[in-house]
């Protein structure tokens, strides 16, 4: 449950946002991160119904095993890399045909097949975007932008790393006009995926601007990017957003249990109350 008041008593004005513990004032933070899909975008909302079947086809049947209880395995799977650039993912599927007495494809050609079919799936939406069809915001998660000029004006330097590949992530960025707001700092994964990790940019941030991790706020839907934030010594936002009901309010109640089981700090449904939170996190700022 939400602890929605404050220490004087008050109703706090992030009425959305879930704290596990008592919010400490974090005025050293200068650098926010940010995950991207489910996290700023909705381009790719759905990609597990694109992943999970592939998957089933994939995996050779044990005896006794029904398709719901091979669906279950596979959605396990899965969602536990969450957040984890998309070849361990195909790591894992090779592992367990492989487990299953099958011969495996090598996981980056699952990787290959799987973007083909995503990019199948997302194609309208793209085509859409960049005809100028859809409004921008309509794919972009509740508040995003409102938050992220938020940021900017407060002088706070952005930075952006996904799972997804660097290349389609920039493109999708710009797409949503919000790349601006990065200057350069999107990151994403590669084919070569040991030359890319959260945690390599987390270590980057760091060393590259003299700070240390309670500098750093960072936030995210996947436990990769919450759990490397903790390990670093910043402060984790878990973006548990409602990726199919945008606006909602709600949470996904996976993404919640998963985040705040990895130590986030607090948990979002979405950005409504997020400039709320970070004023108070700066300054102090919003308590009634």
């Amino acid at each position: 449950m939400n602890d929605q008041s404050s220490t004087t008593g008050n109703v706090r004005p992030w009425a959305s946002v879930e704290c596990p513990r008592p919010l400490v004032r974090r005025p050293e933070i200068r650098h926010v991160l940010f995950d991207f899909d489910g996290t700023l975008s909705l381009i790719r909302q759905g990609w597990p119904e694109v992943m999970t079947p592939m998957f089933v086809e994939a995996l050779p049947p044990l005896a006794g095993e029904s398709p719901d209880d091979m669906k279950r395995l596979v959605i396990d799977d899965i969602m536990r890399l969450n957040g984890k650039q998309t070849i361990y993912q195909m790591m894992q599927l090779a592992e367990r045909v492989r487990d299953r007495g099958g011969e495996p494809q090598e996981p980056l050609w699952y990787k290959h097949e799987y973007l083909r079919r995503l990019d199948r799936h997302i194609a309208a939406r793209i085509d859409r975007l960049a005809a100028g069809e859809t409004a921008r915001d309509e794919y972009l998660v509740h508040g995003t932008r409102e938050f992220l000029d938020h940021l900017t004006k407060r002088g706070l330097v952005l930075h952006l790393a996904s799972g997804t590949d660097e290349t389609a992530v920039k493109r999708e960025a710009t797409l949503l006009d919000v790349a601006r707001y990065f200057h350069g700092r999107i990151h994403g994964a590669l084919d070569d995926y040991k030359r890319f990790s959260k945690q390599m940019i987390i270590e980057r941030i760091l060393a590259e601007n003299k700070i240390p991790g309670d500098s750093l706020i960072a936030f995210g839907d996947g436990y990769v990017e919450i759990e490397n934030t903790k390990q670093a010594g910043g402060f984790a936002v878990a973006v548990a957003s409602d990726e199919a009901n945008n606006g909602s309010g709600r949470v996904d109640e996976w993404k919640r249990a998963r985040l705040l089981g990895v130590g986030a700090d607090a948990v979002i449904p979405d950005y409504r109350d997020a400039i709320s939170l970070i004023d108070h996190l700066l300054d102090g700022a919003g308590q009634s």
